[in-house]
């Protein structure tokens, strides 16, 4: 034979003898010899069609006992609680609950109905440095057991006894005019960025919204949109006018997708998607500390300068509650009174 087959390994023993080897998939088969003869071929046909592969032994998911904190995650994922959430909100919570069960040894394994407020509170402290990481898995645990509660597989709920931690009480920077103005000097009017930046502060709206705005939400001048974030639990409907500006904007910026802002092959972006190309905008501009969320502050803290009402704020930010625009407008409201209280001052003293 002038071919060297395949899978073979031959070696002579002590006594001079050749010895020859099937070798394949990590066993090892002993062939008749010499090489080439009619024992060796029958042999090596034979070897060659058996598989020496072991059987690839599937994984089995092993069922959570019962009584887990892991076997009620799985209950609440398939509950109308958690498969009624907005699929992002879903994402995030599940992530956050499956990282709980496999912290600390184990902890899914451990019985749901022994989990204490000390046990959530330690855990609590572990992540102090990151204090809205924290307050998330709180938040988390907490809509887990309202779950359990609900359904009646418990009496109690441990993480309702447990406080949030004190995080920045400001939230998110809040742009000033001046930044407003370093981030127009380098993204010119007619640019992608330039009019992001117009619809997240003329509309002040999450950017959730500001990737779905399109020509199909205008009608006869205003912007008529439900909002993304509760849309299925808390739907809020706004329509908001197209001022001037925000007008000009969107006439000069060319786009040919469903979208005013769309990426660079004209398709709309995904909110994580415009998180990140706005950031690089940002830092383009040197605004290493601004976000897109901060325009939104920075809509309402403008109305406030404005004179603009809380109701009025709302009825454009769509906040159900005053608590969150009392928070963003804290600053420009401060300054209002203050100049208010000035003014008498200043009208006494003629």
């Amino acid at each position: 034979m002038t071919r060297r087959l395949k899978y073979l390994a031959i070696d002579t023993d002590r006594h001079g003898n050749e010895r020859i080897y099937f070798r394949r998939h990590g066993v090892k088969t002993r062939l008749r010899g010499p090489y080439g003869s009619d024992e060796f071929l029958t042999d090596y046909q034979k070897a060659l069609a058996v598989d020496g592969r072991k059987p690839v032994q599937k994984k089995v998911c092993k069922e959570p006992e019962r009584t887990s904190i892991r076997w009620l995650c799985v209950q609440y994922f398939k509950s109308s609680m958690f498969t009624s959430l907005d699929p992002r909100t879903q994402k995030v919570r599940r992530a956050i609950l499956e990282k709980f069960c496999l912290n600390n040894n184990n902890d899914g394994t451990k019985p749901f109905a022994m989990l204490l407020p000390k046990h959530i509170r330690a855990r609590r402290d572990d992540m102090s440095e990151f204090p809205e990481a924290a307050n998330g898995m709180i938040k988390a645990v907490r809509q887990l057991y309202r779950f359990a509660i609900n359904y009646d597989h418990h009496d109690g709920n441990p993480a309702e006894k447990v406080e949030y931690l004190r995080g920045n009480p400001e939230g998110l920077h809040t742009w000033t005019i001046a930044e407003v103005a370093k981030y127009e000097a380098t993204h010119p009017v007619g640019t992608m960025a330039r009019l992001a930046l117009g619809l997240a502060l003329y509309t002040g709206q999450r950017r959730s919204d500001l990737v779905n705005f399109g020509p199909n939400h205008v009608q006869d001048g205003w912007l008529v949109f439900r909002q993304h974030k509760g849309r299925k639990t808390k739907p809020v409907h706004l329509e908001i006018p197209i001022i001037q500006e925000l007008q000009r904007l969107i006439d000069v910026t060319p786009s040919a997708g469903t979208t005013f802002i769309s990426t660079a092959f004209n398709k709309p972006f995904t909110s994580n998607g415009f998180g990140n190309r706005f950031r690089k905008w940002c830092d383009e501009a040197g605004l290493f500390h601004c976000s897109v969320h901060g325009l939104r502050k920075a809509a309402a803290s403008r109305l406030a300068e404005l004179g603009c009402t809380e109701q009025e704020i709302m009825a454009i930010t769509g906040h159900r509650t005053s608590k969150e625009v009392v928070r963003y407008t804290r600053a420009a409201s401060q300054k209002l009174r203050a100049k208010s209280a000035l003014s008498r001052m200043s009208s006494e003293a003629e």
